[in-house]
């Protein structure tokens, strides 16, 4: 924290100024205490009067003080805004292993809830897109500030195939691109736009490597943050249809197959893009995966004058203090 006229911060002499007049205050009371002839009636009041509590209008009106006197000084701080123009482009896994039910309800519903919260969390200028991929990517929202209809998107959202994990990063690249055409990226070589990539397994269909899409991510200049779903002990029925299986798992015939999510690589993608890659095996944590992101992604931090929040804190501790004293029946100095 930094002040724009910093020589003001002398007025926060008052604070151990009017402390010791208080102390002074307080004794010379006690002084003239003596006058009253009744002892029993002045062991009462003296008793009283020492009362823990009866310190506490004098402490909030000194921190009322100490505030007032901050603001005087004009204080700046860095805080968090909305990028200009910020995208974000959620890419959600709907491979047949999304039907596994080792994160509750079932993988594919935990981040449905998820991405929910997620749409309540980002800023609301903040455009953000849905795709979708199994064998092949989809484009179910254009980035929008209409949460409304990124919460139906969402719901669309049903378990398919197999699992192309690198197109559906080259079409979420796309997608950001073209919704931020002529923006120009940032000093750090980055657009202002980020991806938010969750699987639950290995790469089992399409054309480009995981990789490569990370490649294509981090020449356009876009951080992707990737959220490995489900536990090492998830399983499926399998049921033929083909080599990757009729949920799209990679096992064909009859019994039930491991699904495991593939962290590892999901980690290279976020590392390679200069993102940061998340593990979720619990619908609480992939929750708050989410709420963590819509919180954070797609801001940038500016330096702003905060007068205004000392002031308000000033204010709120005088009235506190006011009210102390009506609680208490102690008096102000």
């Amino acid at each position: 924290m930094s002040f724009v006229w910093p020589w003001f911060l002398v007025a926060l002499l008052l604070v151990p100024l009017v402390f010791l007049y208080a102390v002074w205050l307080d004794r010379r009371r006690s002084k003239y205490a003596v006058a009253f002839t009744n002892l029993d009636v002045l062991a009462s009041v003296a008793t009283g009067r020492r009362r823990p509590w009866r310190w506490v209008p004098l402490l909030l009106l000194l921190l009322a003080l100490a505030s007032a006197s901050v603001a005087l000084a004009r204080p700046k701080a860095k805080v968090s805004v909305p990028a200009d123009r910020a995208t974000i482009v959620l890419l959600v896994d709907v491979s047949g292993s999304m039907r596994a039910d080792d994160v509750k309800p079932t993988r594919l519903g935990a981040a449905q809830a998820a991405m929910d919260i997620f749409a309540d969390k980002v800023p609301k200028g903040v455009k953000v897109g849905l795709v979708s991929f199994s064998s092949s990517p989809d484009l179910l929202v254009i980035p929008t500030t209409d949460r409304s209809v990124l919460h139906e998107g969402v719901d669309l959202l049903v378990p398919e195939a197999g699992t192309a994990i690198g197109d559906g990063l080259g079409e979420a690249v796309q997608v950001t691109r073209s919704a931020l055409a002529g923006v120009p990226k940032g000093k750090d070589g980055k657009l202002p736009a980020a991806i938010v990539l969750l699987s639950d397994g290995a790469q089992t269909r399409g054309v480009l490597t995981p990789l490569q899409g990370a490649a294509r991510a981090h020449d356009a200049g876009i951080r992707v943050f990737t959220i490995a779903l489900g536990t090492p002990n998830g399983t499926l029925n399998g049921i033929g249809g083909g080599p990757f299986g009729g949920y799209g798992g990679g096992f064909g015939g009859q019994g039930r197959f491991p699904v495991r999510p593939d962290p590892v690589t999901l980690a290279a993608i976020a590392h390679a893009t200069d993102g940061q890659a998340y593990e979720a095996k619990t619908a609480s944590k992939v929750q708050n995966v989410y709420k963590q992101l819509g919180a954070s992604i797609a801001t940038r931090s500016t330096t702003r004058e905060v007068s205004s929040w000392f002031v308000g804190g000033a204010a709120l501790l005088l009235l506190a203090s006011l009210a102390a004293v009506g609680l208490t029946g102690e008096r102000l100095p």
